[in-house]
């Protein structure tokens, strides 16, 4: 079952599907032969409910329809789509192998069209215009929310929405998914039809658990590593990868590798460890603290726009945010 694309842009084109009002149409192969199939909203609804409760009489009174409505409408759709997502019982119903990778697939897809109708409601009541913002992280942009604040005083009819998703962040940007993200330079520095607008050197900084006596200094060198263990990987850039080795190399620092930095982060509050981080990933929790390293090495990050979107309200946007990072040229990054 492959579900069509029709560029609804509340809807990644990996699920590549297309939502309408009367539901999603399916291009499913059948013997070698295309053919397209429509599910609606209302037979996703039933779906969903019978998949939850596994009782016809149940899902029936949750969505206040009678049995056989509910029989019908179930039938309907596994007639249109061509395979049987339940099994029936005299004990009520079970999902078929089929039908449960049906039904997760389906669940992310209701979840998608029920936030691409409120936020098209939202949007529609107020605004002319959207600015979609893409970030791996809430930190990696700190005063995103006092930017949106002071833009929507000069442009009241533009609506900005983040989005943050560490792994999705470029891919949704380069699929025109998105009209701005946040990276990295040099993670951008060779895609083509791009604009990059500096927006501050991110350093080098040290993350410890608040108990530990490292925790206590205002700066920390490679010597105060002696001894100690150090976290790396986790998708580290070139730059902090560089650093790290040179701390390594050093002697007497055991290393191991972690998955991701949230795995870190945890790893540091059990006190397995230390680690070294870009400041824009700081969230201010207060069980890790961040400590400055002796290092020269920093990070630049930038936003990126597409080359050919010249709309005055996106240039102001970046404006906003680069003007608040000037203003605040002590905040620590």
């Amino acid at each position: 079952v492959s579900p069509d694309f029709a560029g609804f842009s509340a809807v990644s084109k990996k699920e590549n599907a297309l939502y309408n009002a009367f539901g999603i149409i399916y291009t499913i192969s059948i013997n070698g032969i295309r053919r397209r199939k429509r599910v609606t909203t209302k037979q996703m609804d039933y779906i969903l409910e019978l998949a939850r409760t596994l009782n016809f009489n149940r899902a029936a009174e949750n969505l206040f329809v009678s049995q056989p409505t509910m029989t019908y409408q179930i039938s309907a759709a596994e007639d249109e789509i061509g395979f049987r997502i339940f099994e029936r019982s005299g004990r009520g119903a079970s999902l078929t192998p089929a039908g449960s990778q049906f039904v997760t697939e389906l669940q992310a897809i209701r979840r998608r069209l029920k936030q691409a109708v409120e936020q098209g409601q939202n949007f529609s009541a107020r605004y002319q215009e959207d600015i979609r913002i893409s970030l791996p992280i809430r930190s990696a942009v700190c005063f995103l929310p006092e930017a949106i604040q002071q833009f929507a005083v000069t442009h009241p009819t533009v609506s900005v929405s983040p989005w943050f998703n560490w792994d999705g962040c470029i891919p949704s940007f380069l699929n025109f998914e998105r009209d701005i993200a946040f990276a990295m330079k040099e993670e951008v520095r060779r895609i083509p039809n791009i604009a990059v607008h500096p927006l501050f050197q991110s350093r080098i900084y040290l993350i410890a658990n608040p108990s530990d006596e490292l925790a206590g200094k205002e700066f920390v060198t490679a010597d105060d590593l002696r001894g100690r263990t150090l976290m790396v990987g986790g998708g580290s850039p070139p730059v902090l990868r560089m650093v790290q080795r040179r701390v390594i190399d050093g002697g007497e620092v055991s290393w191991f590798n972690s998955h991701d930095h949230d795995t870190t982060l945890t790893n540091v509050a059990a006190g397995r460890g230390v680690c070294l981080a870009p400041g824009f990933l700081n969230d201010r929790n207060p069980r890790f603290r961040w400590i400055p390293f002796d290092c020269e090495e920093t990070i630049p990050c930038v936003l990126c726009t597409h080359k050919n979107d010249r709309r005055e309200s996106v240039r102001s946007f970046i404006a906003a945010i680069q003007s608040l990072y000037c203003e605040r040229a002590s905040f620590p990054v």
